[in-house]
């Protein structure tokens, strides 16, 4: 008797969530361990950018339905977030994540530091992938097959489950940077570009989170010296 994956494996029936085909057609390939690499805070003006890689059990027949609701970390509440990471850790075969500091996106540019940051996660996973899917960036680096393609996070489950890891992984940081440096609101808005981010920087100037590379910090810190 053959193992069907594609029938054993129950999607849920909305199309707008993330779903399984793309593992489910590389499995039939013969590619056995799956991982989805997805990263936040490219855009940021503080902070680091956070990876995120995760293999999900695909042998396992109610996955979808154990992760009903799984989907770009953007598209869900905080609250939501938070309980797709503890699920995604308690479910998953390997979650890895890696890190690269708002000094380091300086020296290389942040598309460099993303790959990097992907690298790293991928070098913490406990079970070795035989491919990647990847929400737009490739990993030139990293020799193994790979699928990189626009809204990964919006299609592919396993690369949203990496999403809210790496959303997840980086807000918990930024939270804990706003006690280290009080009055830029980090803990609200994670080091994004706000209306609120750009009177602290103006108050403030920047403090060693912030991306000197960035135009908005920059622009900044050429009117006001960065305390210490």
């Amino acid at each position: 008797m053959t193992f069907d994956l594609r029938s054993a494996i129950f999607c849920p029936p909305s199309s707008a969530l993330p779903n399984l085909d793309k593992e489910i057609a590389l499995r039939e390939q013969g590619f056995r361990f799956i991982a989805g690499l997805d990263e936040v805070g490219r855009g940021a003006w503080a902070g680091p950018v956070v990876a995120a890689a995760v293999m999900l059990p695909l042998d396992r027949p109610d996955l979808a339905v154990v992760l009903t609701g799984l989907d770009d970390s953007k598209k869900l509440r905080p609250n939501q977030r938070e309980r797709f990471f503890e699920l995604v850790h308690e479910v998953a075969l390997a979650v890895g994540v890696g890190l690269v500091s708002a000094e380091r996106v300086d020296k290389l540019n942040v598309l460099e530091a993303t790959r990097q940051a992907m690298q790293q996660a991928l070098s913490t996973l406990k079970v070795l992938p035989d491919y990647l899917l990847l929400d737009h960036v490739r990993l030139p680096a990293v020799a193994l097959p790979q699928d990189a393609f626009p809204k990964a996070d919006r299609l592919s489950l396993t690369v949203a489950a990496a999403s809210v890891v790496a959303k997840v992984t980086r807000d918990r940081l930024m939270v804990q940077y706003n006690g280290e440096y009080p009055g830029y609101a980090f803990d609200r808005h994670k080091g994004y570009g706000t209306a609120a981010h750009q009177v602290a920087l103006a108050e403030l100037g920047p403090c060693p989170l912030h991306r000197m590379s960035y135009r908005p910090v920059a622009a900044c810190h050429q009117l006001i010296p960065c305390p210490g």
